[in-house]
């Protein structure tokens, strides 16, 4: 595994494979492996002759009251989980590398952007277009691969590519647990004790809306004041960013489930934001 830092040597030794013919699986990532990532950069393995992953924590995507200095950082271990998966290029490059002094171009797709998640954190999607169309130039991929548990982010990335004409192919993956069912996230290490034993009825719930679906429920209303009553009861600490139900692909609200749907919820436990999301059908 060769690791680089400038995306012009990157683009380099991509644009050297491209010209063989050779194919280019991008994984995008700020770092911190869990399970989940190596699911994602495994599966990446699989599609494409090279295994491109990025390790950037994007300053663009944070508030300024959110974490940026105190994420989690671990670059060598994060070094050797990438090489024991088949990466063939990790890029590691630092702020000042990918935004000049004077950046003035940004990529937005506004109005998925404005909602759900984008609520709380209106600039985060804005940052995450940009930078992810930047790894995709620099990075020449002709695929590459996210996580469920960022729906709203993998839905807004197929819309910004299939406006803009990307040549690349997104696949998504299905979101990794952990056994009690807590959807797996580099920022579950800010949960204390009393909040991780709680975090896992956030998927609980949604699990017992896919049921109350299943059994006829059909009125959006109806289907998140049942699973907000429950939550009340069984995650105390927790305080609600939203619960929503929308369109898996346009993610436009939704108040009768007719087809399929998607639940999307952000719940702060303590310090730490959670999202997770499940797919409903009738």
């Amino acid at each position: 595994m060769e690791i680089l830092k400038t995306p012009s040597d990157v683009q380099a030794k991509c644009q050297k494979w491209r010209s063989l013919g050779e194919t280019i699986c991008l994984v995008p990532t700020m770092g911190y492996y869990h399970a989940g990532h190596e699911d994602l950069m495994a599966y990446g393995r699989t599609l494409c002759d090279h295994l491109v992953v990025s390790l950037f924590v994007n300053p663009t995507q944070f508030g300024p009251t959110e974490d940026l200095a105190n994420y989690p950082r671990d670059h060598a271990r994060d070094s050797a989980i990438a090489e024991k998966h088949g990466c063939d290029l990790l890029f590691m490059p630092e702020p000042k590398d990918m935004y000049c002094d004077d950046h003035a171009t940004w990529v937005e797709v506004p109005t998925m952007s404005k909602v759900l998640c984008g609520v709380s954190r209106p600039i985060h999607f804005r940052g995450v277009c940009t930078v992810v169309l930047k790894l995709f130039h620099i990075s020449c991929a002709t695929d590459a691969v996210f996580g469920q548990k960022d729906w709203q982010q993998q839905a807004i990335l197929q819309r910004m590519v299939r406006d803009l004409n990307v040549p690349i192919h997104l696949h998504t993956r299905p979101t990794v647990r952990e056994a009690d069912g807590l959807a797996l996230s580099s920022r579950n290490v800010y949960l204390s004790p009393e909040e991780r034993a709680q975090a896992p009825k956030i998927y609980e719930g949604l699990l017992f809306a896919k049921d109350v679906v299943q059994s006829g429920e059909r009125s959006v209303p109806r289907l998140r004041e049942r699973v907000l009553k429950k939550w009340a009861q069984e995650i105390p600490l927790g305080r609600l960013d939203y619960l929503a139900v929308v369109d898996p692909v346009s993610l436009e609200s939704l108040e009768t489930i007719e087809d399929r749907a998607l639940m999307a919820c952000a719940v702060r436990l303590g310090k730490a934001r959670l999202i997770d999301n499940i797919l409903l059908s009738c």
